[in-house]
């Protein structure tokens, strides 16, 4: 690889990296290629990018970000092969990965940035699957405020009809 294309990948990625705010380091490496193959499917289904880059680029393009600072224990995880994983929500990597190695050794998870939350070691696999998208946190906010709200309307509706019966017995008191 020459300097332009070094150049070009660095350019590349710090783009992505600018307008991500998930990825993924991950080592596939013992993973044989039909297994990568059958990886990369997966990921081209549940719209998740994989690449594998060299560590060079990789922290020369991180560091190329503009009004991003990484957390170092991030770039200290870029040693040994690395396979990025791009994607628009912070835990369909996780889960994939925490389904794709039911059957397989590999991918491992190096570090996992995370809307400025770095997770290191692949220990952190369960908690970032179980991380919920913006869109989850939005139904479940929805859903509290929808609660009390439902509250007070039945409660509303059922003293309708109780005032109403109160008002009805009080007339025919009156009347009779």
């Amino acid at each position: 690889m020459n300097r332009v294309q070094k150049k070009a990948i660095i350019e590349e990625l710090t783009e992505k990296f600018s307008n991500t705010n998930f990825f993924y380091l991950t080592d596939s490496s013992t993973l044989n290629v039909e297994d990568i193959n059958k990886l990369r499917r997966i990921c081209f289904e549940k719209n998740i990018e994989i690449r594998v880059v060299k560590n060079t680029l990789i922290r020369k393009a991180l560091e190329a970000v503009e009004g991003k600072e990484y957390d170092e224990s991030l770039l200290n995880e870029l040693k040994g092969p690395t396979t990025l994983m791009f994607a628009e929500h912070a835990n369909e990597p996780a889960k994939l990965v925490k389904e794709f190695r039911k059957e397989h050794e590999k991918p491992l998870i190096k570090a996992a940035y995370v809307e400025e939350s770095v997770y290191v070691g692949d220990e952190q696999l369960d908690a970032l699957a179980a991380l919920k998208s913006k869109k989850e946190l939005i139904g479940d906010v929805i859903l509290l405020l929808e609660s009390p709200i439902k509250n007070v309307i039945s409660g509303l509706n059922s003293g309708g009809d109780t005032l109403a019966r109160l008002l009805q017995a009080i007339e025919e008191r009156g009347a009779a």
